[in-house]
């Protein structure tokens, strides 16, 4: 494997969790708020990642077979929670409010996820950095 495939590959693996760390804060901001139907309500956004198999696969922003790309950013399914907020001005005639499907503790745990797994391929990239450098230094002598 060369190691341009090295750091491009580690490199869509970096750029796909830095896009589940942003959807992850943004369902972390909208986690409060509220609506005044079930249609309205904030639903947490998951990115869907698709491993890049073959050359058809890959594009410009992941040109790398073995790397990994963002498919699609989906919506959760876990349906909004309907709240008795008779005070709140966007309450329906019954005095409900529809809050988000945010569940800060998955957030949490998607937050850790996602930091852990972009350390892991900065080191990648890093020991295939020291390796280059080992390299060159033996080549020299």
């Amino acid at each position: 494997m060369a190691l341009d495939s090295i750091f491009g590959i580690a490199g869509t693996a970096l750029n796909a969790q830095l896009t589940r760390m942003n959807a992850t804060a943004s369902n972390l901001a909208n986690a409060g708020t509220v609506s005044a139907t079930e249609k309205e309500a904030f639903r947490a956004k998951r990115p869907v990642f698709q491993a890049l198999m073959d050359e058809q696969m890959t594009h410009s922003g992941a040109a790398y077979v073995g790397g990994v790309k963002v498919a699609k950013i989906a919506d959760d399914t876990a349906p909004p929670q309907r709240v008795a907020d008779p005070k709140n001005p966007l309450a329906d005639k019954d005095g409900y409010v529809y809050k988000s499907n945010v569940s800060e503790v998955t957030e949490m745990v998607e937050m850790m996820a996602a930091a852990r797994s972009y350390q892991n391929n900065v080191e990648v990239i890093n020991t295939a950095r020291q390796l280059m450098m080992r390299t060159l230094d033996i080549t020299k002598a």
